[in-house]
């Protein structure tokens, strides 16, 4: 696909962008491996921590900027944007306050001698990003690896060229020197290529699961360790005992967050069938409370879907969902008269296990309604997914919230609350969903050899 910037509020083509050919490509890895061979990579960890320090400097200056080409690139309301450039300066603080206690050395008391554990970089990392967030999957590959010593090199999605190019700017004025983080527009062929090259230790992707298993299998098959962040159809499970205002309120924003195209978004809503009618009513008036607009406008409650591919995609879903048998309760369509990627707010409920919806993550705002008549019932339906990301559940009663949480198979899970993301917390998945974990003090050691060092005997 070309990169190109479209508005997707719009439609309208901004600027189209030059792909990098194989000697430029080749060029940039040769960077890369020659700066993680440096002083830099394999030296004091300061320099790399003060880049990190000064890169959230800069993304916290340059807010309402870095906002607003998130905003015009690929239709995420301002206000959401914003809150990704926070939460993007807040990553690269975090390592930089943190990453020095997390990679220190760990003393192993061994009849053998004196030993300890090391952190060393293991070399380039190849990451595939998507266009959902387009600074935050950045951020969340780059801070760790940056401050563990690793070379980075991105394909970024096609569709947020911009905010690419953008980083990598930011990561130059920060003092990142050339190789630490570099941009690729490049093919799915060279990505391949790039995976098999030796100078290359190891592959990030958040994507699709198509994507994943290709990317997986390619770097398995060079022996090369792999992390993967993939898709998600995240349950928000409303029990009887459960504050239904507040869970109808939140379970609306987090099913058309960002319009509903969020791995971690709400979309499988499985609620007690005391509470379904009263809850499925006031969640309904929730979605049609909705505006959709020009994102830019702080009155505009529902965006635009990032592409007219995902308009025709999500349409099609939704079409065949109805057509195999679930009921369309509010909304279904795309909005008419309208020049933008625009789909209502939808909800469907009847879904039943043989419909191809009962297992397909929609990328977008569609809720699917499912009603249980216990917690054994919830349980059974919550884990008859083939993904595991996150999820939410809502209840007054913690213990039972404590017990329902260690039998949901799920790599994250949130009670009274949407499903959230902080620098501190793990962040990935089991099942379809992918493994690896990324934040927190676990994201820093996928990408690091952690070396035994053994002082047996005296010298």
């Amino acid at each position: 696909m070309p990169y190109q910037t479209i508005n997707p509020f719009n439609n309208q083509l901004i600027k189209e962008y030059q792909t990098h050919n194989d000697e430029q490509v080749e060029q940039a890895l040769a960077t890369a491996h020659q700066l993680y061979k440096s002083d830099w990579a394999q030296g004091e960890m300061q320099p790399r921590l003060q880049v990190l320090h000064k890169l959230a400097e800069l993304m916290t200056s340059r807010s309402e900027e870095l906002a607003k080409g998130i905003t015009v690139e690929m239709g995420k309301l301002i206000e959401q944007s914003r809150a990704e450039i926070k939460i993007c300066a807040a990553i690269a603080s975090y390592y930089a306050d943190n990453a020095a206690e997390f990679l220190k050395p760990v003393p192993y008391p061994s009849s053998l001698g004196e030993a300890w554990v090391e952190h060393h970089p293991i070399g380039v990392i190849m990451a595939v990003e998507p266009w959902n967030f387009p600074y935050y999957q950045l951020m969340r590959v780059l801070a760790p690896n940056l401050a563990a010593g690793n070379s980075v090199m991105v394909k970024h999605a096609s569709i947020v060229p911009h905010c690419a190019e953008t980083f990598e700017k930011l990561l130059s004025e920060a003092g990142a020197p050339k190789g630490a983080y570099t941009n690729l527009f490049i093919s799915q062929d060279q990505v391949a290529a790039l995976i098999d090259d030796d100078r290359v230790q190891g592959v990030a992707l958040t994507g699709s699961e198509k994507a994943g298993a290709v990317v997986a299998a390619r770097a398995a098959g060079k022996l090369k360790k792999s992390t993967l962040e993939l898709g998600g159809n995240d349950i928000f499970a409303v029990l009887d005992d459960a504050d239904i205002d507040h869970a109808a309120k939140v379970g609306a924003q987090a099913r058309i967050a960002n319009a509903g195209q969020v791995c971690t978004a709400a979309k499988r809503f499985i609620v007690h069938q005391k509470v379904a009618d009263e809850f499925l009513k006031k969640f309904t008036q929730h979605f049609s409370e909705l505006k959709t607009g020009d994102p830019l406008d702080s009155n505009t409650t529902l965006g635009p879907l990032s592409s007219a591919q995902a308009l025709k995609t999500l349409s099609k879903q939704v079409s065949e969902a109805v057509k195999q048998g679930a009921k369309l309760h509010y909304g279904g369509s795309a909005v008419a008269n309208n020049a933008g990627n625009f789909f209502e707010a939808t909800i469907l409920t009847g879904i039943t296990r043989d419909n191809p919806a009962y297992f397909a993550e929609f990328f977008g705002p569609v809720a699917q309604i499912y009603v249980v008549e216990n917690d054994e019932q919830l349980v059974e339906l919550a884990n008859d997914s083939h993904y595991g990301l996150g999820g939410a559940l809502f209840t007054r009663d913690l213990a039972r919230a404590r017990r329902l949480a260690s039998k949901i198979e799920t790599g994250m899970l949130y009670v009274n609350s949407a499903t959230d993301t902080a620098p501190e917390l793990p962040f990935g998945g089991v099942k379809r969903s992918g493994f690896g974990r990324e934040l927190s003090d676990l994201g820093i050691k996928e990408f690091v050899n952690q070396k035994l060092v053994v002082l047996a005997g005296k010298s």
